[in-house]
């Protein structure tokens, strides 16, 4: 058996590897099945077989063919009895593309639990990474269109 931190660490690059095949069952297959979910958008799926249902049609059209890049796990750390959280960023490369574009890089916090004899995913927060220059220049737009 793998020691915790090796085992939660290896959980993204499991997931990456299964987007790249345009694959959301194996993209949640080590996610809980009452997981939560938050996009970047902050769109909330709870329960596996949503994120499976609602992320495949993705796959199968206007993500299909893209790919994560630059996957890499920041930390790992056990918090307790059977509970960890995994820091993992990475970017995304639509078809065509060789690298991501800056835009396109996301963090994501999973807290996962050991549960049914393996690591699962009960939770994941997924944000894009932003710079403080595109913070300022998003909300300088907001600030100059009238209210309501």
């Amino acid at each position: 058996m793998h020691r915790p931190i090796e085992a939660i660490s290896a959980i993204p690059a499991r997931m990456n590897e299964a987007w790249n095949r345009g694959d959301a069952t194996a993209f949640f297959a080590d996610f809980a099945d009452d997981a939560e979910f938050a996009d970047f958008e902050g769109t909330i799926y709870r329960g596996r077989e949503q994120m499976i249902a609602t992320h495949q049609p993705v796959f199968d059209t206007v993500m299909k063919g893209s790919r994560l890049l630059r996957g890499e796990v920041l930390f790992a750390r056990t918090v307790g009895s059977g509970c960890g959280v995994v820091h993992h960023r990475v970017g995304i490369a639509m078809p065509g593309e060789k690298e991501p574009p800056p835009s396109r890089y996301s963090m994501q916090l999973f807290v996962v639990s050991r549960q049914n004899d393996r690591w699962e995913v009960v939770a994941l927060q997924n944000s894009r990474r932003i710079s403080l220059e595109a913070v300022m220049a998003l909300e300088s737009v907001d600030l100059q269109r009238p209210p309501g």
